[in-house]
């Protein structure tokens, strides 16, 4: 469990401030739809602060998360009532267990492409099945790579600037290198911020992120329990076509 590409203490406690503003728009809304229109349990697999939890607890759904950063968990520990902690548990996508199954599973933003080996992620997907009801649905995403940044990579991209509270400002740089082998795109994140006392801090954090092609998704659902499955190109259910930036693979369980 102790995973040295887990998010870092200051990454996890600035992640709301960051991608509510550079992410929520993207994605918020489709998750939260599904979440809604869930019949039974849902499990948020990489729930991390509770980006969609929260909402989705209350509004009334059964919902249930799990991560493997302590750090996430504990703003998430904070966020939501000491009622509801036992719906949260440091649990891996690949071996998670729970005495009862699912209706719904969603691994949002990103979480299997940090699942790097082959094995594992089979491995995961046939975990995730086996925790679903029948006719129950897995709902996973990655970003459709894009070439140009994908072979060169890119340096120094500030991805977010602005106040983290009043008068307080905060930025991140982003910058990529490739390994085109292993389909690995290296990841290193700084972070800058004005503390109490008006001194800039830094962290650092450097993960890698494995990215998937088509038909290599294609060929890794027909290798999983999964009776059925589609990809979709957006967030809005549109088909997957060569505009698309985003692989949305929607996994059926039958019934």
């Amino acid at each position: 469990m102790d995973n040295k590409y887990n998010y870092p203490k200051h990454f996890a406690r600035f992640y709301d401030t960051i991608y509510m503003e550079i992410r929520d728009s993207a994605d918020k809304d489709f998750f939260l739809n599904n979440i809604s229109e869930a019949r039974g349990k849902v499990l948020e697999v990489g729930v991390g602060t509770g980006r969609f939890f929260k909402t989705a607890l209350i509004e009334g759904a059964d919902i249930y998360g799990i991560d493997t950063s302590k750090d996430m968990l504990d703003v998430l520990y904070d966020k939501i009532a000491t009622e509801d902690h036992y719906r949260i548990s440091r649990q891996s996508v690949v071996d998670f267990t729970f005495d009862f199954k699912f209706n719904l599973i969603v691994a949002p933003f990103r979480v299997m492409m940090h699942v790097m080996e082959k094995e594992n992620q089979i491995k995961a997907i046939n975990n995730v099945y086996d925790h679903l009801e029948p006719g129950g649905t897995f709902i996973f995403d990655a970003f459709v790579p894009d070439l140009k940044y994908i072979i060169k990579g890119f340096a120094n991209f500030v991805d977010f600037e602005g106040e983290y509270e009043d008068g307080k400002m905060l930025k991140r740089t982003v910058s990529t290198s490739p390994d085109l082998i292993n389909q690995i795109i290296l990841t290193e994140f700084i972070l800058e911020w004005e503390d109490e006392e008006d001194k800039i801090q830094h962290e650092k954090w450097t993960v890698p992120l494995r990215f998937f092609f088509r038909y290599e998704l294609e060929h890794l659902m027909e290798r999983t329990k999964f009776e059925s499955y589609h990809i979709l190109g957006d967030y809005k259910g549109r088909p997957l076509n060569e505009k698309s930036k985003e692989f949305i693979v929607v996994c059926k369980k039958s019934k």
